[in-house]
């Protein structure tokens, strides 16, 4: 099957809502014609700045607007993030994510740290992703010359329901950063969380963003929403594995080459349910007891898992080649300093202000 990047959110619809052994067989044939399936990349996520976001994200314990009992910290030191990548090399992951609490890039000394970062890791000869906000094309452009492999920065939502989620920052922006990163040549990894309260309509919205970029994220996280006291999604009802092993399913058919990650929310889901994700088209998982700051299995639970399944941890650098580190000095692209300015739509969603306001009470 050809990638296609003209999908309409009625095929989309027509395909998630197929006869669930017809979608899992068709899922996995397409499967089988891009990929081993069994292999699965396996990453670790690390927070190396913690808390204290300015952002309204329903979703997120990080936002500093909500009360969630969450430990900040300041952003970790070099040293710190190479010794946490060696324990995670030597666990089989073959790629370190690491995220920052931040709206958006700021040109400065901690934006420097983090290119520091990047360019030890990718010594590691491992894979580096970043996820840290919106960034300007040339943020975008010294993260490449570091050695970045791919740089995170999920839809969330259809563009739709983004507005009932996220009140602080545009849909506009998210895809004009996705834009940034592409004029580099850093992979990008996009995706979103279900179980926020939105329709399949929604789903599938989600799905016709990502699937019509051109070209295709590399990387698409799939996250079940786990709902953490505190924030306004607190009381969502968990995600069923159904709903989780047809967005897998979907996601694989119209994004035939992408790696499809198997994200937040696992520790929700059975093996079984895991399994059947795997077969339907997931081939990436994040390991590690965290991601960010919600509960993730523990990375020995998972090579059970992988050793009752057969699969095999992907080896770095697969699907593209190892990035050149070009250091500091010899960089061509400088600190500009600049201060872009990013949208800030100025809706308000009910449910976010009253979770903010039980803040103020307490």
């Amino acid at each position: 099957m050809a990638t296609r990047h003209d999908w309409t959110k009625e095929e989309i619809l027509e395909i998630y809502n197929k006869p669930f052994m017809e979608l899992l067989y068709e899922a996995a044939t397409i499967h089988r014609q891009h990929h081993d399936p069994n292999t699965v990349q396996v990453s670790t996520l690390l927070s190396i700045k913690t808390g204290g976001c300015p952002e309204d994200c329903g979703y997120c314990p990080q936002a500093a607007r909500y009360h969630t009992n969450l430990e900040g910290n300041d952003l970790m030191n070099v040293n710190q993030v190479k010794a946490q990548a060696l324990r995670a090399k030597a666990s089989g992951s073959s790629r370190v994510c690491m995220g920052a609490a931040w709206r958006n890039v700021k040109d400065g000394e901690e934006f420097d740290s983090v290119l520091e970062m990047v360019r030890s890791i990718n010594k590691l000869d491992m894979e580096v992703c970043c996820t840290l906000g919106m960034l300007t094309e040339n943020q975008a452009q010294r993260l490449a010359e570091a050695g970045l492999y791919a740089y995170n920065h999920n839809l969330d939502s259809s563009e739709e329901y983004y507005k009932e989620v996220i009140s602080t920052r545009g849909f506009e922006d998210r895809l004009k950063t996705i834009d940034n990163v592409r004029k580099t040549n850093v992979t990008v990894c996009s995706g979103g969380i279900i179980g926020m309260g939105e329709t399949v309509e929604d789903r599938a919205g989600m799905l016709v963003a990502l699937s019509t970029l051109n070209p295709q994220p590399e990387s698409v996280p799939i996250n079940a929403l786990v709902p953490v006291e505190g924030t306004p999604l607190a009381d969502q009802e968990q995600v069923p594995i159904w709903d989780m092993i047809r967005m897998v399913a979907t996601t694989r058919i119209v994004m035939p080459e992408t790696q499809v990650r198997l994200s937040a929310g696992r520790t929700q889901m059975s093996r079984e349910g895991q399994a059947m994700c795997f077969f339907a088209g997931a081939n990436s998982i994040f390991a590690g007891d965290k991601l960010l700051t919600t509960p993730n299995p523990d990375v020995n639970e998972d090579m059970e898992m992988f050793r009752a399944l057969g699969l095999n941890p992907q080896k770095p650098f697969v699907k593209k080649e190892q990035p050149k580190t070009v250091e500091a000095e010899e960089s061509r692209f400088q600190n500009l300093g600049e201060k872009p300015k990013w949208s800030r739509p100025g809706h308000s969603i009910e449910r976010n202000l009253a979770a903010q306001q039980k803040v103020k009470k307490a």
